[in-house]
């Protein structure tokens, strides 16, 4: 019997035409191959052997593809929308799903300006028009943004890039978006209401909405009977969440003054009523044809596939551990690994039951994820291999420790809280807690064994727990102005006057083993220990 070699790099399968950085995004790491995913038959053939497959919109990843794939880790669809890619069934069949969430938002943000423009002065007809030879100026009269009211049906990244540049225009701005805080919409100068103040109130009116099962046809005949007349409407966000027929009878009775359309509910549409009248201007999903959008989809999925591959969590997986990664999740990733890796250094030892304690509005999502990501961090000081996202959970097997992810809505103090929380050998408790604060999400460790505290998680760290008595903080600033480390901040708790405290620090360069043992001794310290992040 004839062995056959095993493939000494993995196969990344380029399916559709992606821009030349895609390729040198990857790097030379990998066997890559191209096809036409558009061709079933050549499709099937060549996935049956990669490791990866990278695609836009015209090659469908189904069951069937799935099934031809005997070695496939990782599907990246360079671009937002996963229409083309099934990914309930890569789920089942552990393959990783990526795309590019950030890559078009520019690029569709100004489409849903441009189409909205156009339908407003009529410009796709009087051009028609010209073209024909006729000169119309008074036909084509159209109306301004200037001091109109502009309705953004879904405030997520897009639907803000648009409020923004409408506020530019001098447009009185307000959205519907029914998982948007208030709070939120305000910062970015939104007045946030429900969707019948939406339809009264709006003399233009932007979607940019997911297409779910929910926002199939939100905007139907009911709600086009009761908008303000005059409407001007823009979709450029996904086919069918605007009620097409319904659409075109309300343009017709001029209900709706205009609309702009990018997306259609069965694509590609060349044959519509909408597209036989003048007020109508469409284009053929554009939202994220630019060189940029698709330059930018490219790398990162590119990206992507390099972490995928290496076992690396990838923060743009739609799909993880068999669960989706909610958007308000993916910024508690790598603070969650980095109050690990903090948690190992104050512990100084391998724990034997850690419990990762999620609180919060995040808990509405499928946290398990930070469970993950704790492990990763509490292991990256602990073993001499490579942790991933992929191997962390059997290193803790490996050792014994036992894991538990605790899931409370409650967080008095916090919006969203994280803390890892172990038992030592010994019986004794370490917990680490932190937060992200402000429109930024900047990472904070808030709590160190209970004891609460306010610090930024640099790269080099350090905690000293210690009787409370004076002098104790001139103690620690000299030992390390003696050694060269210049103090970045400084936190001081306690339980109680006199009684038991903690002292943390950020600092700026590392703290060597001898200048932490003179502080320790010093201070007659119960415990000093320093945390590296570098």
């Amino acid at each position: 019997m004839t062995r056959v070699s095993r493939q000494t790099r993995d196969v990344v399968l380029i399916a559709e035409p992606l821009s030349p950085a895609t390729v040198e995004a990857l790097g030379p790491d990998f066997d890559v191959r191209h096809c036409d995913g558009a061709d079933r038959v050549a499709l099937l053939e060549a996935i049956a052997d990669a490791d990866a497959v990278l695609v836009r919109s015209a090659t469908r990843i189904d069951g069937e593809a799935l099934a031809a794939a005997r070695r496939l880790k990782v599907v990246a669809r360079a671009g937002v929308g996963l229409d083309n890619v099934d990914v309930r069934a890569a789920t089942a069949a552990g393959v990783m799903v990526v795309n590019a969430p950030t890559s078009n938002i520019v690029s569709a943000a100004e489409l849903a300006v441009a189409l909205m423009l156009a339908a407003a002065r009529h410009v796709s007809p009087a051009h028609a028009a010209l073209r024909r030879g006729e000169w119309s100026r008074s036909r084509y009269t159209g109306v301004e943004l200037y001091e109109k009211t502009v309705g953004i049906v879904g405030l997520g990244r897009i639907g803000v890039l648009v409020a923004q540049r409408l506020a530019a225009f001098g447009m009185s701005v307000i959205a519907y978006d029914p998982y948007v805080q208030a709070g939120r919409a305000a910062q970015v100068g939104v007045r946030l209401v429900d969707l019948d103040t939406l339809l009264a109130e709006s003399d233009f009116m932007s979607v940019h909405l997911p297409k779910t099962p929910e926002t199939v046809g939100l905007i139907g005949a009911a709600q086009l009977a009761v908008v303000k007349p005059g409407l001007v409407l823009v979709n450029a966000a996904r086919g069918g969440i605007v009620d097409e027929p319904a659409l075109f009878d309300a343009l017709e009775s001029g209900r709706v003054a205009a609309a702009g359309l990018d997306v259609f509910a069965v694509e590609p549409c060349t044959d519509s009523p909408l597209f036989d009248l003048e007020n109508v201007v469409a284009t053929p999903h554009l939202g994220a044809s630019t060189e940029e959008a698709q330059e930018k989809a490219g790398v990162a999925v590119a990206r992507s596939v390099r972490l995928a591959l290496a076992g690396e969590l990838v923060p743009d997986a739609v799909n993880v551990q068999g669960g989706l990664i909610a958007e308000d999740v993916r910024p508690g990733i790598p603070l969650t690994e980095r109050l690990g890796r903090v948690f190992t250094g104050v512990a100084g030892e391998l724990a034997q039951q850690i419990d990762v304690e999620v609180r919060g509005e995040i808990t509405e999502h499928d946290v398990s994820v930070l469970q993950l990501a704790a492990l990763k961090g509490v292991f990256t000081d602990v073993v001499e291999d490579a942790v991933t996202y992929v191997n962390a959970p059997l290193l803790a097997a490996e050792r014994g420790t036992a894991v538990r992810l605790v899931v409370e809505a409650d967080s008095p103090d916090h919006r969203n809280l994280i803390t890892i929380r172990g038992t030592l050998a010994d019986g004794s408790q370490v917990s680490v807690s932190g937060t992200l604060v402000g429109i930024a999400q900047r990472e904070r460790i808030v709590a160190v064994n209970d004891y609460d505290i306010d610090l930024e998680p640099t790269d080099h760290l350090a905690f000293v727990s210690y009787h409370d008595r004076p002098g104790m903080v001139g103690t620690v600033g000299r030992i390390l102005g003696e050694a060269g480390v210049n103090i970045a901040g400084m936190q001081v708790s306690r339980n109680a006057k006199g009684g038991q405290a903690l002292v943390a620090l950020s600092v700026d360069s590392a703290i060597a083993p001898e200048v932490l043992q003179d502080i320790e001794t010093a201070m007659d310290a119960a415990s000093a220990r320093a945390v590296d992040l570098s």
